[in-house]
């Protein structure tokens, strides 16, 4: 009897702390900001979005990326084919600070549109947040997945 009271407190406390010594690869950020970059190979035209802030963002711990950001190029990538500008190669840039992101942004943006000693070919074209807007990607429940992982090397055996 005091076997299967001793198994069954053991059981409970198991149970009880799983959640405690699972880790989770991600954190939830409160706020992110975050603009958008388009260009196409086939022509000159350019596009940014404005920075705009995105609530509730998934960043990985280890490399601070965000999770599924292939998402949110994908939201500017659909907006700009509903606008007869397809095949465009989308980037998202990021930060949890607005004033780092400003920073990038104008860095960014006189790369595309020259300065008076340097003439650029590019056709700049801003899309407000009043066109478009990056909404939040929900992950869910982040779990690891297999199928991404590397394959580990086999040793070469000697025979």
């Amino acid at each position: 009897m005091k076997l299967q009271q001793y198994l069954t407190g053991a059981l409970m406390l198991t149970l009880s702390l799983l959640p405690f010594t699972t880790t989770a690869k991600g954190v939830k950020v409160p706020k992110m900001y975050m603009f958008g970059f388009a260009a196409s190979f086939n022509d000159t035209i350019v596009h940014f979005t404005d920075i705009q802030a995105v609530d509730s963002v998934w960043v990985d711990n280890s490399n601070h990326f965000i999770l599924g950001r292939e998402n949110y190029s994908n939201m500017l990538r659909d907006y700009l084919t509903s606008q007869q500008m397809p095949n465009r190669t989308c980037i998202v840039m990021y930060d949890r600070k607005a004033s780092r992101l400003q920073k990038k942004y104008l860095k960014m943006k006189k790369l595309y549109t020259g300065n008076k000693k340097v003439k650029t070919h590019n056709d700049v074209r801003l899309i407000g947040a009043d066109e478009f807007r990056f909404t939040t990607y929900d992950m869910g429940t982040i779990e690891e997945d297999t199928a991404t992982k590397p394959a580990k090397k086999e040793k070469k055996r000697k025979p």
